[in-house]
């Protein structure tokens, strides 16, 4: 779209929102259930249009974007009425007689720009809490991913006037312009270069955002941990989509008296689960395109390779690699894999392996695998994250009963369930004051007696 032709469309979703017609809880919920249907309806081409972005399998399509999804969108047609009303709090005795409450209210004309990766559910996940909570919405779905994007078009056409919820499809053109306009909220999911870029721009419109971008997210393996177990669930999170998962255990921090065998059972693990050839396994995917492919070779170093990292350069595909003896001045440490690359570093004491990470960018997530509940108290207070698991890896985001979002250089706000519905709504105090009865001691003129009444309701 051109600029003139975007500046319309924002224009006429501020038109549109001001005539109140978004505000109807009943109105949210019918566009809430023709989104999921549509998204049931074309099931199979979502999958398709992944398959050709990401070489995504139709198993992890569902169960990673189109599943998760489906069950946001559910998860908020049955607890949206509840987040909408109303609710009445406590009033000081000071305010006597009213009544204090909390009304939600939508933020309006909102913009949503997603990322490549897991583009359906990174684009539909935050449509569905924005449309919860009686917003208009201008979805930009990546250019990395043009089937999905081309798909995400499809559905929202069917589903909603352009006026209400739109999509704009295009590259850095099409940001720029986008980020020149004047939101009331933006919603942005991508990386941290990119997000500064987000954020400068809507300062110039003081426009909230929400940032969930990056870092490079850590798992500690202590002595204690059930390391085949803990090597199972790693290698799944780290290899799930190839490594491009904002969420992806970036790098293990295992207690050097079980590297060996946590390494040994990590290949056990990738054998298993992506076979012994995994670059034909048509269920492993691909890298998004020639750049990142490029970009993640250059990270492999053969002399710290100890298993997998074949690669093959017409099909952008690269098998997951394992690479120990690594140190923090390694290229492979100083960024955000984003691949499947997996280094293994060791450390002889736990706060040792902590006062690191914390010297570095706050990670978007953060796992430990032990089984000493003190250890898990003590990581979970020291360290600073978004989010993360015990035991596990990548899970923490797949509810809507928690807030995802990361903190510091990984993001800022969250979403999911009430958490998404809270952040595309503004939250309204009031005070409803009653006429019958107006207390005197906070009008002029001030008198000893009114001080002391003063003095007993405000102490």
């Amino acid at each position: 779209m051109t600029p003139e032709e975007i500046h319309k469309l924002v224009n006429r979703q501020r038109e549109y929102f001001s005539t109140g017609a978004t505000l109807p809880v009943d109105h949210r919920i019918d566009a809430l259930r023709r989104l999921k249907a549509a998204i049931l309806k074309h099931e199979s081409d979502i999958a398709e249009a992944l398959k050709q972005d990401l070489g995504k399998s139709s198993s992890e399509s569902y169960m990673c974007e189109t599943g998760m999804v489906l069950s946001e969108i559910s998860f908020l047609i049955k607890h949206v009425r509840s987040y909408a009303r109303e609710k009445r709090v406590p009033t000081p005795l000071a305010q006597y007689v009213s009544r204090s409450y909390v009304k939600p209210s939508p933020r309006g004309v909102t913009l949503i720009m997603s990322p490549w990766n897991y583009p359906l559910m990174l684009t539909l996940d935050p449509l569905a809490d924005a449309i919860a909570a009686g917003n208009t919405a201008v979805v930009k779905p990546s250019a990395y991913s043009p089937h999905t994007s081309a798909m995400l078009q499809t559905i929202i056409s069917e589903c909603f006037s352009p006026d209400y919820v739109a999509v704009i499809t295009g590259g850095r053109a099409e940001n720029s312009c986008l980020l020149g306009e004047c939101f009331d909220y933006i919603f942005f999911t991508g990386s941290q270069a990119v997000g500064k870029e987000v954020m400068r721009h809507a300062a110039e419109h003081l426009t909230p955002v929400t940032l969930e971008l990056g870092g490079k997210s850590p798992v500690i393996v202590d002595q204690t941990a059930k390391l085949n177990l803990a090597a199972r669930r790693i290698v799944f999170g780290k290899y799930l989509n190839c490594g491009q998962t904002c969420v992806a255990p970036d790098y293990v921090y295992c207690h050097e008296s079980i590297r060996e065998e946590l390494v040994k059972a990590c290949i056990r693990e990738i054998k298993r689960q992506l076979g012994m050839h995994p670059l034909e396994n048509p269920n492993y995917g691909h890298i998004i395109n020639r750049k990142h492919f490029e970009r993640i070779c250059g990270l492999l170093d053969p002399d710290k390779l100890v298993y997998g990292g074949q690669t093959d350069g017409e099909q952008l595909r690269i098998a997951p690699a394992i690479v120990t003896d690594v140190t923090w001045d390694d290229p492979v440490m100083q960024q955000e894999i984003f691949g499947p690359i997996l280094p293994i570093l060791t450390f002889s004491q736990m706060e040792e392996a902590l006062e690191e990470i914390n010297a570095h960018p706050h990670p978007l997530a953060f796992y430990l695998f032990t089984e000493d509940k003190k250890t898990v108290k003590y990581v979970t207070e020291h360290c600073a994250f978004g989010g993360g698991c015990i035991n596990d890896t990548i899970i923490h985001l797949a509810t809507t009963h928690m807030g995802f979002g990361g903190t510091g250089a990984s993001g800022m706000g969250a979403y999911h369930g009430k958490v998404g519905f809270d952040t595309f709504s503004h939250h309204k105090s009031i005070v409803d004051k009653k006429t019958w009865l107006d207390l005197p001691m906070r009008y002029q003129p001030y008198t000893k007696l009114y001080d002391k009444l003063v003095r007993m309701f405000l102490k």
